[in-house]
C-alpha cells in the first residue's frame, strides 16, 4: 500500500460517532493515467473509539485494528456490503 496517509483525529465534524473514514479513489477505480496526486487519507477518530471502548484497553486496541482494516479495505475497493458479508462492519 503506497501513497496513503493514516492519521488520527479527534472526531469527524459531520458525523461525530464515526470511528474511521477513507478519503480517496479506491485502487479498483483508478486507470493507467492516475498519477501525481496527493495521498489518499485514512482518518481514525479517537474520541468515539475511546468513548465506546475506552474502559477496556484490549477491546479498544481490537476496535482500532478493526477500524483501520475496514478503512484499508475501502482503499482496495471493498464496499460496505461486502464488508458486512465478511463480518468487518
Amino acid at each position: 500500500m503506497s501513497n496513503v496517509a493514516i492519521v488520527v483525529e479527534d472526531e469527524n465534524a459531520e458525523d461525530p460517532d464515526l470511528y474511521g473514514l477513507y478519503l480517496g479513489i479506491p485502487l479498483v477505480d483508478r486507470d493507467s493515467g492516475y498519477a501525481g496526486v496527493l495521498p489518499d487519507k485514512i482518518a481514525i477518530y479517537r474520541k468515539p473509539l475511546e468513548e465506546e471502548f475506552g474502559d477496556d484497553p484490549a477491546v479498544l486496541e481490537d476496535e482500532i485494528r478493526i477500524t483501520v482494516l475496514h478503512e484499508i479495505a475501502h482503499h482496495f475497493g471493498i464496499d460496505e456490503d461486502r464488508l458486512d458479508e465478511l463480518g468487518w462492519s
